[in-house]
């Protein structure tokens, strides 16, 4: 129906031009232009620059054909947007955005984040039957589906891409066959999605039983397609991988890629034999550049604006008048705006039942802080955003069926496919280059997605200098599952050290063995307040020191315990925006009737903000113990190290109150890719104000410590590495390197 009004609607604009220009061609019916669009990565964007100039020109498109990249440009605007709006779109932060994961920090669940404290690899493996899975693509596409769905939203019901503002064909790959497979119909962001998949960087997407990838392995420059839906001339767009010359073949990546750009262009080649003389071929000057180089996009446009420009000659006989254009442009306009139906019910999807409480809930939640009255589509992009947040699934989205003029939404989740069972590993090591060293590493496992409620099992190990084994069991209650309760248990060991009028006369080994359960709950997903009880045991022995000091403490005590978190950061390693606060409160009543103190008090703060490459960051904390009773070397805090009054060597001072200031300030001085290491790259200094008191009346900032530090810090794969110096006021020095979590 939709497809018979715009052809109306087109024939009305040429009985119009026919009345007014009363010129014998325009008796003739305009010839049908159909639009040819290649793969090609980020050099794609030069198909946006075609775009403007048509636009510009007045020249109609009636039917688009694209492959990759080129299917993504021409779904857009086969869906009613214009040159101009998918050109703002690709030059946006937000494209680009789409195409890294993970994600956004601040919108992980809060758990996630918490995870991400101790456990620096971001590249979880899955776990099944005792063997490791690794995930089937870099990136999960998500992000970028999101980005689909709000952009083509108003189109979201038509199933047959003929109905469309402008007929749409997009070419994708049987993963299994290797066929190249021509979508015409179905959901168009699915389809979309299936003809960007780039094997091992984007997941296969299943349509109607077949595993799709990348069209451009079959099929690059869908001349045939397009040809098919019954046009008259092709413009045809190649932006197609380039072989590259013989020098800069120095690699393997470079042959391997000459390898595949080789077969692409040899089905490229054979669909360009196939077009007629009248057809117009533009080939955009994109040299060498890089498919996956978002830095060539604006570049790339240009150069599709100009092989336009350089071919209106030959597109001048396929002008509209003004007003037959402008009718043109309308009826695409109107063919969006009328396919948009009002919304009708959510239903889960067939395969996704055994998540239906979580998405109700989280559809419920996004239903509180937002205005709608009923789910729509800023509810569940934003209901989405939680479900992915959690961290068990691949994908999680929705899509939009017509039922009896109106419009149903059916949500669905998929968990990992390399999971749900994983492991996160950690690092850490520090070193003042004067004799003082730590050394960690970390494993975590992660018996996930147990349950309607997807419960968790963890298992954390550490090994170095401070052994670790520990278990927690997390389990989501409640109606709305923001609840949860934790049984836990722990054993640990580590060194403490033991200072007299500010010197370290001894070091003690502390081993802990406690067990537990605290229950809590979720503040959506920036925040937690929890409570518990653990019963806790273990001993001090001295490792080095005075002989004379103590050998020995037991210790057996029931502790209570309860905090409030706060977190919002966009990155642990080096935060550029966002804030996080921990307060902490805990109490420990001996069991023996010894009169040591454990009435405790703790808070940190941490508030960041950025402009441009520059950060500056505000950290505060401190710790008290509220009761007068003798304090056990455990419960003792320790100040000293890097970012914790730098100039002095790690942990060198330790009381029983104790309060620290500091303000950084960081430049970022390389991202990835731009150089040195590869990786993200800053150059900062610190000023610090601190110390340690044993009487809460001595504190004051006259007796605190003004101490500093210069360093430069590198964002890797394996955790924030730091290279500094510290400095104090009495000319304390020291130097680091360091490797792990300092925020």
């Amino acid at each position: 129906m939709r497809l018979f009004v715009l052809s109306l609607l087109l024939a009305g604009a040429g009985a119009g031009a026919s009345a007014v220009a009363a010129e014998p061609a325009a008796e003739r019916p305009r010839p049908r232009i159909g639009l040819v669009l290649s793969g090609g990565g980020a050099r794609g964007a030069a198909h946006i620059g075609v775009l403007k100039v048509l636009e510009a020109e007045r020249i109609p498109i009636d039917a688009i054909a694209g492959t990759s990249m080129g299917a993504v440009v021409g779904g857009l605007y086969a869906s009613g947007l214009t040159a101009a709006q998918v050109e703002e779109l690709v030059l946006s932060p937000e494209w680009r955005e789409s195409f890294r994961e993970p994600g956004p920090r601040d919108r992980l669940s809060f758990r996630r984040k918490s995870e991400d404290l101790k456990f620096l690899v971001n590249f979880p493996l899955g776990l099944e039957s005792g063997e490791f899975r690794l995930p089937k693509s870099l990136l999960s596409g998500q992000r970028l589906t999101q980005l689909l769905r709000r952009l083509t939203d108003p189109v979201a019901t038509v199933r047959d891409f003929d109905e469309l503002p402008t007929r749409f064909r997009a070419m994708a790959t049987d993963l299994e066959t290797g066929e190249a497979v021509e979508l015409r119909n179905g959901d168009l962001v699915t389809a979309l999605r299936a003809s960007l998949a780039a094997p091992a960087v984007f997941a296969p997407v299943e349509i109607d039983g077949r595993l799709l990838v990348d069209g451009g392995l079959a099929n690059n420059l869908p001349v045939d397609a397009a040809r098919a839906m019954g046009v008259d001339v092709l413009i045809v767009v190649d932006v197609g991988f380039p072989l590259r010359k013989r020098d800069s073949l120095e690699s393997v990546p470079s042959i391997s890629n000459q390898m595949l750009a080789i077969l692409i262009r040899r089905g490229s080649d054979a669909q360009l034999k196939a077009l007629a003389p009248e057809d117009v071929l533009l080939q955009p000057e994109l040299g060498e550049a890089s498919s996956f180089d978002f830095e060539v996009v604006p570049r790339a446009a240009a150069a599709g604006e100009q092989a336009a420009r350089a071919a209106q000659e030959k597109l001048a006989p396929l002008r509209l008048a003004p007003a037959d254009y402008a009718r043109y442009a309308d009826a695409r306009t109107t063919v969006r705006r009328d396919a948009l139906l009002p919304a009708g019910e959510v239903r889960i999807a067939a395969g996704s039942e055994r998540y239906q409480r979580l998405i109700g809930t989280a559809i419920a939640d996004a239903l509180e802080t937002g205005a709608a009255a009923a789910p729509d589509v800023a509810v569940l992009d934003e209901a989405i955003i939680t479900l992915y947040g959690r961290g068990n699934f691949e994908r999680v989205d929705y899509t939009s069926v017509e039922r009896d003029g109106r419009r149903d939404f059916e949500v669905s989740a998929e968990r990992n496919s390399w999971g749900p069972n994983y492991m996160r590993f950690g690092l850490s090591l520090e070193d003042d280059f004067s004799g003082n060293s730590n050394y960690n590493a970390a494993a975590r496992v992660v018996l996930a997605d147990i349950g309607p409620l997807a419960a968790e099992w963890v298992w954390d190990f550490q090994l170095g200098s401070e052994p670790r084994i520990a278990t927690e069991f997390y389990q989501p209650i409640g109606a709305r599952a923001n609840w949860f309760v934790t049984p836990q248990a722990r054993f640990e060991v580590r060194n403490v050290p033991f200072l007299q009028d500010g010197v370290r006369v001894a070091e003690y080994r502390l081993r802990t063995t406690e067990y537990g359960v605290d229950i809590g709950r979720e503040l959506g997903n920036w925040g937690e307040l929890r409570a518990g009880v653990r019963e806790v045991s273990g001993h001090t022995r001295l490792r080095l020191g005075d002989p004379g000091l103590p050998s020995r403490d037991d210790f057996d005590v029931r502790e209570f315990s309860a905090s409030f978190s706060y977190d919002t950061l966009d990155s642990r390693n080096f935060p550029r925006r966002g804030s996080s606060f921990v307060a902490q409160w805990r109490v420990e009543d001996d069991r023996r009737g010894a009169l040591t103190s454990g009435d405790v008090v703790s808070a940190d703060w941490l508030i960041a903000r950025s402009e441009g490459r520059h950060t500056g960051v505000l950290w505060t904390s401190f710790g008290t113990h509220l009761d007068s009773a003798p304090a056990s070397v455990r419960t003792l805090f320790p100040l000293g190290g890097f970012l914790n009054l730098s100039g002095l060597a790690p942990d060198a001072l330790s009381g029983r109150h104790f309060a620290i200031a500091r303000a950084l300030y960081y430049r970022q001085i390389g991202r990835r890719g731009e150089g040195f290491l590869d990786v993200p790259a800053y150059a900062g200094v610190s000023f610090e104000a601190g110390n340690v008191w044993d009487e809460r009346g001595d504190i004051s900032f006259n007796g605190a410590l003004k101490q500093g530090s210069v360093f430069f810090g590198f964002d890797t794969l394996i955790g924030p590495v730091y290279l500094g110096t510290g400095f104090g006021e009495a000319g304390d020095t020291a130097f680091y390197l360091f490797l792990g979590r300092t925020f």
